[in-house]
Order: structure tokens, then sequence, then C-alpha cells
């Protein structure tokens, strides 16, 4: 239990749950202003907040200076609140990642299957040890012991006769929000109240339409839900009106026998200035004066309603956002600028939030028009008190989780929020749905939220559930798909007494302001003559290549400068490429696809002369500058995959020039396989480069040897583990460092992820005296199943990047594709100084 709670004086309980108010505005995005608050301080207020507020503050006596003599006197105080001003975010104690439960896990102990599921909405038993969630595309709600929270375990699933959509949790009840509609016309639902302990129905009520949020106010004594009757997306053109129209149902839970509860309805048509008839209501949350909060989202608009009388008490618009310094743009050729701007974004608010009794925050996600990207606070009157403006997706970027396949769209596009009070702290958490990301924010004092961490989650969080008695947060992720290697998933977090471990690697800013936007690390190499300074580089998810400096030293390890890789001197723009004549350029033709040509090679040169290349490893030269391994892309007579690229060595100098172009000789060039250049080294005048699969007739994968100064190749093969995942895939190479003396890491891992995870291992080579064309031995060195484990989050697919230090600390990467099917997670491991 949380010690730090359960010693509070009565007092000070009462003001934390009563909430803390506000006396103005500083938002992010540069706002300030004044919430008309007026307020009459004195000595002994000043005192009184002390006493209530841990981290000092003022009492707020609230109302309305009606005669305006400047003071408010006792008839005219309606209101009276404390305010907490936090100076500073505690650094002490933070959140992490302990643990993930894949939902497969409720099918199969190894989740050994195909079939999808989906964790949306979380809830927690009274005694915070069973945790519940919805699942929508199996109809049925999963339940999980999370007694030990650094190990939970399946408890089943209780079968629905419809899909749930969200549930909340009453005593020994879970109270399930079921849509049994037919279709968007013919609606139903019902609130199936369910016995935790025994995972048995109790009984149905019916809600008389579709269902989405639900809600049950801390005293126990109402249940909020919202009947949204959604419209169809795939109707006309989608947009609103689109009846039948949504309501909110207030239930009465003051009988402790559910079949007695009773219901009243409450419209919410009239209300918004946009689809006034059409409501669609899409989330809900009470607070401790038994005031619900309901977002519209395509309306944009909020409606406060009282649940005592089931009324609307405060009904206005969600208003606009603009955005600044953002991308906007997403295309095929992606990279992130964050240099646009967009003017009068409707916020289209889902989550909703009460941070005390007069204050909650919204989660902006958009749907039908809008999207702001952000979080807004709100007072309950209506006033936008605060906005997180662009800066959700600057951190996204910063931390390597912005998803530019998203830019046109809506960027981060957070999804739900919640709140959390662990001791002395009030939380904020925001649940990004693209980025995948949960930003944590510190708000004592809600019109001034502080930034306070980030936390990795499995890809797509929606509904989150914080568990303070227990110092636990959890949120549930809903993307599952095996095929992309995505599980949905239960994701487990921790506040206590230690650093907090994620992100691993951040970066620093443009000259803008804005932090340089990075993802999809592939190689990893070590600087020949700074200890902690590291080089990455970026695959061809991103167009413009880049190369990456890595500053170690600091914690998170922190990437301090990019370098456009350039063909200034035209010496890549010189390579020799066929010439094909119009009649050969089409698509069926073998020819077409057998060949790099000149369309292929100024495809990867842009006007300003930066390159497209598929950047998978770098060494730094010995005579300054860098070598690049870049994959070729494309199978020789597959017609699927054409040949857009053969595979290259590109020598740059220290600005990233390219300085000098290398290829495989034309023998090797006509058996090419997509799957090509991965990592380089360099030792000795000589380059190493592993070839990441087995080409052609070959039983194994080619290790490459450049000879520069003969100017000629020779191979050697690499025995390659057998793939051994419950999944099946494949094994192969992904980077090779050297060691000196001729010995070398070598990378080598499957293609799968999570549960599927087998083979992510670090093996030393010895090619002191290679035997051409031999298939060399191999020892293991580490296998990094465990250290990928760690973290807490299921293992990633793809760890890429390896390298050896000056200091002899081994330190690898994973690409996160972009964060395109992947949730953008990116793990920067030190593995210290291995035994060799």
């Amino acid at each position: 239990m949380n010690k730090r709670i359960l010693a509070l004086p009565a007092s000070i309980l009462i003001a934390l749950l009563s909430g803390c108010s506000d006396d103005g505005k500083d938002g992010l995005d540069g706002s300030n202003g004044v919430d008309g608050i007026d307020a009459l301080i004195t000595q002994t207020q000043l005192a009184a907040g002390d006493a209530q507020c841990f981290k000092g503050g003022i009492r707020i006596d609230s109302g309305q200076d009606s005669n305006r003599n400047g003071l408010l006197e006792a008839s005219e105080i309606n209101q009276t609140t404390f305010q907490c001003h936090a100076a500073q975010v505690n650094s002490n104690e933070n959140f992490n990642r302990i643990a993930s439960f894949p939902v497969c896990l409720q099918i199969d102990n190894q989740c050994n299957t195909d079939e999808e599921t989906a964790a949306e909405i979380a809830a927690v038993s009274s005694d915070g040890m069973t945790l519940i969630y919805s699942d929508s595309p199996s109809e049925q709600i999963g339940f999980v012991d999370i007694s030990n929270p650094n190990s939970p375990s399946a408890l089943g699933t209780l079968a629905l006769t419809g899909e749930p959509t969200s549930v909340a949790t009453l005593n020994d009840f879970a109270l399930v929000a079921v849509n049994t509609s037919q279709d968007y016309v013919n609606v139903s639902g019902q609130l199936d109240v369910v016995d935790i302990a025994s995972q048995a129905l109790v009984t149905s009520i019916d809600l008389g339409g579709q269902p989405d949020s639900i809600a049950v106010s801390p005293d126990g004594q109402y249940a909020a839900v919202v009947i949204e009757n959604e419209r169809d997306e795939d109707l006309g053109d989608g947009e609103p009106p689109q009846l039948p129209a949504g309501e909110l149902i207030v239930i009465d839970l003051s009988d402790s026998d559910p079949d007695n509860w009773s219901l009243s309805r409450v419209s919410l048509t009239g209300l918004a200035d946009l689809y006034a008839d059409d409501p669609e209501p899409e989330y809900v949350d009470i607070n401790s004066d038994n005031q619900a909060v309901v977002t519209l989202q395509e309306n944009n608009h909020i409606v406060i309603v009282d649940l005592a009388s089931a009324t609307v008490t405060e009904s206005f618009s969600a208003g606009t956002v603009d955005l600044n310094l953002i991308d906007a743009t997403e295309g095929d050729g992606l990279m992130i600028e964050q240099t646009e701007s967009l003017t009068n974004i409707p916020r289209e608010p889902d989550g909703v939030s009460w941070i005390n009794n007069d204050y909650f925050a919204t989660a902006d996600e958009g749907d039908l028009n809008g999207g702001s990207r952000g979080f807004t606070v709100f007072h309950r009157s209506g006033e936008i008190v605060w906005s997180s403006g662009a800066s959700l997706d600057h951190y996204a970027a910063r931390f390597g989780h912005y998803p530019d396949a998203r830019s046109g769209n809506k960027g981060n596009e957070p999804e739900n929020i919640e709140l959390g009070i662990f001791g002395e702290e009030r939380y904020l958490f925001v649940n990004s749905e693209r980025s995948s990301l949960i930003f944590v924010y510190d708000v004592a004092d809600p019109t001034r939220p502080l930034f306070k961490q980030v936390l990795p989650a499995a890809a797509a969080p929606e509904g989150g559930v914080a568990l303070p008695s227990r110092n636990l947060l959890f949120v549930a992720s809903e993307e599952d798909n095996r095929d992309d290697k995505m599980r949905s998933v239960i994701n487990v977090y921790q506040y206590n007494y230690t650093e907090a471990y994620y992100p691993t690697i951040a970066s620093s800013d443009r000259e803008n302001g804005t932090p340089i936007p990075w993802a999809a690390l592939s190689g990893l190499a070590a600087d020949n003559n700074i200890v902690s300074r590291l080089y990455a580089v970026e695959d061809s998810f991103y167009n413009a290549s880049r190369i990456f400096t890595i500053d170690t030293s600091r914690s998170p390890a922190r990437i301090t400068t990019e370098l456009r890789v350039n063909d200034e001197q035209a010496v890549f723009e010189n390579f020799a490429a066929v010439d094909l004549a119009d009649s050969q350029v089409d698509d069926d033709d073998p020819t077409r696809v057998s060949v790099f040509d000149i369309a292929d090679l100024a495809a990867m040169i842009n006007q300003d002369k930066t390159v497209n290349l598929d950047l998978e490893g770098i060494a730094q030269a010995s005579d300054g500058g860098f070598w690049l391994a870049s994959e070729g892309s494309g199978t020789i007579g597959d017609t699927d995959r054409p040949i857009n690229s053969l595979n290259f060595i590109f020598k740059t100098d220290e600005q990233g020039t390219i300085e000098q172009v290398i290829t495989l000789p034309e023998s090797l060039n006509n058996q090419q396989v997509r799957f090509g250049f991965e990592g380089i080294a360099e030792y000795d005048d000589k380059l190493y480069v592993a070839i990441q699969r087995t080409w052609g007739a070959d039983g194994n994968p080619r290790i490459g040897i450049y000879d520069l100064v003969a100017e000629s190749w020779s191979f050697v093969f690499y025995p390659l583990d057998s793939a051994t995942s419950q999944n099946g895939g494949w094994v192969g190479l992904s980077d090779i460092s050297s060691l000196g003396n001729g010995r070398f890491l070598v990378l080598e891992r499957d293609n799968q992820a999570g549960p599927d995870a087998s083979i992510k291992r670090i093996y030393e080579i010895d090619l002191s005296s290679p035997v051409a064309n031999s298939t060399i031995t191999k020892s293991l060195v580490r296998d990094l199943m465990a250290d990928l484990t760690l973290a807490g989050g299921l293992v990633v697919e793809k760890v890429e990047g390896l390298t050896v230090a000056l200091d002899g600390k081994v330190y690898v990467v994973n690409d996160n594709d972009g964060v395109d099917d992947n949730s953008g997670e990116t793990q920067l491991i030190n593995l210290g100084s291995l035994s060799f």
C-alpha cells in the first residue's frame, strides 16, 4: 500500500480530493490570461492554504463580487478551494514500466495464436488485485491477476452477447457497457453487471442505444453511460447528422441489488453549434461533486451534467487551436520537418478527466474535422486555462516516436487521459495513440501543467487506470496484429524512487527550437577518438539520409547533431547505370526489374544534392569521414520487388559529402536479393560488410571483405542459426563491429517480436586469416533476450545496430520502423564491457 497516502491527515486527504483551484493561465503555446476568479487573500488564508496544499499555496474563496467593492463577503462566496503551486516536478520519484501482459496469453500460455484480441478500456477491482479489460473484437471481457504487478497473469475471459465498449468497477462488480446494435440505425445496448470474483453475469440492464464510455462516481452513488449512437463513416460523406441521436444515461446505484438500479436519461441535443441534432457523445468522467463532464467529439463540444438532478448545468464549445512549428505534410518521401502551421483546428476531444472539482483536461484526438495534437485544461465554466499546443508532437519527435506517416492527419493523436494522485503529487497521464507514448504531467496547479516524463507503451494505448494505493498505473494498448509484430498489451507502470529508464535516447534542438526529429535507427558506430561519442544512421523510411552524433555521457543519451549525406561533388551522380530505352521500362519486363538504371539513380539524388539511401551500417573511417553501407532494394527477377538500388558502400568526408562509391562485383549484383548490406566495419585497410541473408544457391549469407588498397572483393560465409521462433520466420545478420586484431562482433537476429521473439544474439568471429569462400566459425558472446526484457516491455524485433566504444563498452540499438506499424520504442542499451 502507498504509505504516503495512508499516513496523511484527514484534512489533507479531503483537500487533495476536493482539488486545487487556479488564478490564471500560461500554456506552452504562450497564451496568458486571467480566469476572472476574484479572491480575498489574508495571512490567515495563506496559513490555511499551507496547511492543506503540500506544495504551499493560497486559499481561494471563489464567487462573484456582486457589489464590486473589490472584496468577497461571506454572502458572495460560493466555493472555497485551495491552490497548489508546483515550483518544480518531483524528480526523486518516477514511473517506470515493470511488466507487459499480452492479451493473447488468455488464449495460449505462449501466445502462439494468430487470433486477434484487443485490450481497450481497463478498470481495477476495489481490492486492487484484479484488472478487468474490454476486448471488443472477441466480444468479451478479460480478467488479469495483478496481485504481483511484476508478473501479471491470465485469469480468464467472459463471453458477452455483444461488443464491450467500456468497463468500470463498483465494489464487487464490473459494469460493462455492451453494444448489441444491428446497425447504425437500429441501435441497442445494455449494461452487463458482472461479479468479479466468480466472473459470472449478475444481470443486464437495457440501455436503449449504443453505449460507448462508462464512469462510476467516486462515492459509488452514480454511474454515467454515454450513449453515442455513432455515425456510419462510410455512409455518404460520413458527416453527421445521422440519427438516432445520442444521449447520457444516469444510473442510480444506491441500492445494493443491481436489479433495483434506476435510470435517468439526459438529452444532449440542441446544445452544440455543430450538428446539434446529433451530439454523438464520446467520453465521460465524474468528479467528487457528482458532476459528469461529457465530450461530444464530432460536435467539438463539452457539457457538464449534474447527476443528482440529471440535468445539464454547463454547455460550451471546445474551441480551436493554432498550431505552430508542426509537420502537416505526409507523402512517399517521408521527412520530419516541424516548420509548418495550421490555424483554427477544432479540438474535437475524446477522453476527458477531472483534475479536481473545478478543472478537467481533454485529450484532443479529433475525428471529423479536427484534432489538435495535444490536450487542454478547462475550468468547469468552459474557460480554457491551458493548452499544450504543438508540444506533444515535439516531444514525440525528440524521443523518436513521431509518426510521420500521420503528419497530414493528427500527428501523435492523443486519445485518452487519466488522473492519478500519488501521495503528494497529482499527475495527468495523456495516452497518445499514434506515437504509443504516455505523457506524464504534474498538475498540482491545473493552470500550469508541468511535463514530468514520458512512458513507452505497446502500440496504440487507449484506456488508462491509476491505482495510487499500490503506486501503479495500467494502460491498455489495443493494436493486435501478429503479422505486423504487434500484440495487444496491458502495460504496467510503478511509481517509486528509481531513475526513469525511458527514453534511452533523446535529441537536442534545431536552430528553430524544435527537436532534431529521428526514428528508424539502424547502423551504429563508435567514434575513434572520443569515448562517449557514437554515430547512427536512419534507414530508407526517410528521405535525405542523415548521420546522427550521439553523446552517451548524458542520461538519456543525446542526439546532438544531424548530418545530411550529400552528393555535392557529383560522385554518385556519375556512377555508371544502365540507360534503358522507353520500350524497356514496362514494369512487367524482366529486363526492367533486373538492372539498376539511370532512372533509379536519379530517384536517389534530390535536387538539393541530398541522397535517399537505405543506410543500414556506419563506421568512422580511419582517415576521417564515414563509411556507410546502403542496402539494395529489390530482388533479381521478382516483378513485385523490382531492382531500385544496388548495394552500395559510400565513403563520405566529415561533412557527409560522398567521396567514393563502391558496389559488389557484377556477378553478385546479378544475384541480388532484397536482404543485402547491413553492418560495416573498417580494419587494417579493409572494409567488412555483413549481408543479411543468403543469396542464390549459397548455403549461408556472406561477409564481404573489400581491400581498399587492391580495390578487390573477397568473401566468407557466415553460419546463421536456424530459426527457432514458434512463429517461424527467418534469421539474418544485422551489424558488424571491429574488436581489433582481425576479430569482430556480429549481431544476429530473427524477424520476430514480443512472445514470438527467439534469437537476438551477439557472436564473435575471427577474420584475421580468412580463407576465401570458406564457412567461418563463431562463438556466442551474449544472448540479448534477457537484456531486451529488462525495460518491462515486449521484445523488439529489429535489433540492428551494434558497436564497441573506445572504452570497450558494447552498445546495441533497435530500428523502430519510423513508428509505422510499430510502437516506436527505441532501446539503446549499454551492455558494458563484455568478455571476448
